[in-house]
């Protein structure tokens, strides 16, 4: 369309999507759009009805994104061949043409070379291009973070890991506790189906934008506030975001968080329901769909996962637990100490905090709703660099994450007059095995010692004292706590007899061991547990009497039947068995054991190869390892690139009998991929295994 009635001088468009996309990385998500990285050139072909004499009729293009593009925001851009184009003299982000040597200017055959600069806001854009008195619509096309690019502030120099960290749809989430770490497959399909679409609609519907949407749009150049702006809206707590948090017993209305196996099930929900949250999600199904996001915005991002982790709600960096004095049974707490915590580590520049690069790389970010930062429930970026060195005054959330992986522990017993004795203090419980999927690997790596420096040793306890600053009420308490610990000469631990397996009896030994002659009172509990250190129930107590011999082993057997812990057991995700040993008279000490059962076994079987847009047959098989009838059933199948998920229905399984189901996928995306099964029944909740794919052409 043109701006008069006269003949059109633009003959044609040629947009180039596939090639365009092979370049810039993005025809994973499409061939057709034309999707393309800032800082990186692309090409259009442009066929004109005359010759094309720029020193007589100059060429000029603009880009614009947004409710109101302007040259001064960076979210308009005006170029030209040649390059005389008049722009604002404090305009940002200003695109680059040339024309590419295989045009034919004589025959009006233009190859345009356009660079979107390299701090270009990312979104939808609209390129129009004038030629003499005549316009048109030259492309519209959506810009995106530039991981290959230098000048980018997501820069990431090795290949391997933009692979990883960018391309890569599919990965593992690390739950379970320090001592049974098991890893769950995570299906993050960030190039699925309209996921720029999704994550667009996200960034338009951020409180920030409805305030002041030009600033908004101004904004998104930046890798510091787009992360930010996702933290919030991944969680529905302040905005129209996508996932509402339940860390409760019932989940009606909605699906178990233990259900999910990927994202964009989740996010596809949000967008089609208007923005309506998605429930429910927690804390590892708010950082997978974070991942997704960053990943399909082309910001590099990994999901990490804290075990024995912090949550320090009076930001004192001490995280006291309370025990009542007639048994192990926890008392409420401000602070909790959660088997693991999950968050993402978004990888970008920080110039914001030092010119000279010192905060740069790995950033964490939780969109998991805690606590709130400058009024919203976010955080981050923190540079993983700053909570190393403590440096708990720069923005965004160092201390908060600091404490996560470096808090000091008390424990209190509470007497039944009230009076509250401390009867542990552990500079080491806290920020264990910090765990995220390996490059180009299912293996485990771990990425603690890039938090913290090793537990005990002279340096990390001066970058603790320096984390507290001038919190001397903090640094006299501690002192104090431990000061108050007397030497105990009693050693306790727990030995596995068995591997704790779901559906067998648990198998523990409470080991003793003392330089003299004790006599000892032992309250033995074991308690239902949630994943983020909340007490659900009472699985089962006892009490002894004991005599230990000095220089001797006292052993005491313990035993969990799965007839007694299964009920409990469907909606939790550990079993704590604690030991409180009071001496005769006097000291009392205190052990515990988070227990995370392994589950039973299933098997995944694809007959023959598999071949993109072609049919082949699946069989899934799971045995029913107890002693009863398995009833209600059911079977759940996903993954991305492979097929959309699948929910059979089977049959009621008599003990020690195996159910088998097949059925048929096709394909519909070349490469690794990998496929999820997922087993729920009457005694087993979301039983998960997976199955690694090459799909070839």
């Amino acid at each position: 369309m043109t701006t008069n009635l006269k003949k059109s001088i633009f003959k044609g468009v040629e947009l180039n999507s596939k090639n365009n996309n092979t370049e810039h990385h993005t025809s994973v998500i499409s061939v057709d759009e034309l999707i393309v990285r800032r800082g990186q050139r692309f090409t259009v072909s442009l066929k004109l009805t005359q010759a094309f004499n720029p020193d007589l009729n100059p060429l000029t293009v603009v880009a614009a994104t947004g409710t109101s593009p302007s040259e001064d925001r960076g979210t308009k851009s005006r170029f030209g061949i040649p390059d005389n184009v008049m722009r604002s003299p404090s305009a940002k982000a200003i695109w680059n043409i040339e024309l590419h040597k295989n045009s034919f200017p004589s025959m009006g055959i233009l190859i345009l070379t356009i660079t979107p600069a390299a701090n270009t806001p990312v979104g939808q854009y609209v390129l129009s291009v004038k030629h003499q008195d005549q316009e048109m619509l030259l492309a519209k096309l959506v810009v995106l973070f530039n991981p290959w690019c230098p000048d980018d502030w997501v820069f990431l120099p090795d290949e391997k890991e933009r692979q990883e960290y960018v391309m890569n749809e599919q990965g593992i989430i690390y739950r379970g506790s320090r001592n049974y770490i098991s890893p769950m497959n995570w299906d993050f399909g960030q190039f699925e189906d309209s996921m720029v679409n999704i994550c667009l609609k996200m960034l338009d519907v951020n409180n920030k934008f409805l305030k002041d949407p030009a600033s908004d749009e101004s904004a998104r150049c930046n890798p510091i506030y787009i992360s930010r702006v996702v933290s919030a809206m991944i969680n529905c707590n302040d905005d129209r975001g996508v996932l509402q948090g339940n860390w409760g017993s019932s989940y009606a209305g909605g699906v178990s968080p233990s259900q999910w196996n990927g994202s964009y099930a989740i996010l596809k929900q949000w967008f089609k329901t208007n923005c309506s949250p998605v429930k429910y999600g927690q804390c590892w199904v708010f950082a997978g769909v974070m991942c997704s996001v960053m990943r399909l915005l082309g910001i590099p991002c990994r999901v990490v996962t804290n075990f024995d982790s912090a949550h320090d709600n009076d930001a004192n960096l001490t995280i006291d637990v309370y025990h009542a004095d007639y048994g192990v049974r926890e008392r409420e707490s401000k602070d909790s100490i959660w088997n693991f915590h999950v968050w993402v580590e978004g990888w970008m520049k920080r110039p914001d905090l030092a010119g000279d690069g010192k905060y740069d790389g790995w950033q964490v970010l939780d969109p998991t709703p805690q606590e709130k930062s400058e009024g919203v429930f976010c955080c981050g970026p923190a540079s993983v660099k700053a909570i190393l060195n403590g440096e708990t005054d720069l923005k965004y959330d160092v201390p908060f994450v600091f404490a996560e992986v470096n808090a000091d522990c008390v424990d209190w017993l509470v007497k039944a007059n009230g009076s509250k004795v401390i009867i542990s203090s552990d500079t080491n419980r806290v920020g264990k095995n910090i765990s995220t999927k390996a490059v180009d690997s299912n293996k485990r790596m771990d990425i603690t010692d890039s938090y913290k420096y090793a537990e005990g040793s002279e340096k990390e306890r001066d970058v603790f004292n320096y984390a507290s600053g001038n919190r001397s009420f903090l640094r006299t308490a501690r002192v104090n706590a431990l000061s108050d610990m007397e030497f105990k000469p009693l050693s306790m631990r727990f030995e596995e007899v068995t591997k704790p397996i779901n559906g067998k009896d648990v198998h523990l030994n409470l080991v003793l061991q003392s330089t003299t002659a004790k006599q000892l009172s032992i309250n033995i509990g074991v308690q239902a547990l949630t994943y983020n250190g909340k007490v659900a129930d009472n699985i089962q107590g006892e009490r002894k009497e004991e005599t230990l011999q000095p220089g001797k082993d006292l052993s005491i057997p313990i035993r969990v039947p799965f007839s007694v812990y299964n009920k409990y057991m469907m909606e939790c995700d550990s079993m704590r068995v604690s030991a409180l040993v009071a001496e005769k008279p006097g000291t009392e000490y205190l052990v515990m054991n988070n227990v995370v059962l392994q589950n039973p076994p299933i098997s995944i079987k694809v007959s023959g190869e598999m071949r993109l847009n072609r049919e082949i047959n699946v069989e899934v098989a799971f045995m029913n390892p107890i002693d009863e009838k398995l009833k209600d059933c059911t079977l759940t199948v996903s993954g991305s690139g492979l097929m959309e998920e699948q929910k059979h229905t089977l049959p009621d399984l008599l003990p020690n009998t195996r159910a088998r189901v097949l059925f048929a996928l096709v394909p519909y995306k070349i490469g690794e991929k990998t496929l999820i099964a997922d087993i729920s029944c009457s005694s087993f909740k979301n039983i998960k295994t997976s199955c690694t794919v090459n799909v070839r052409p």
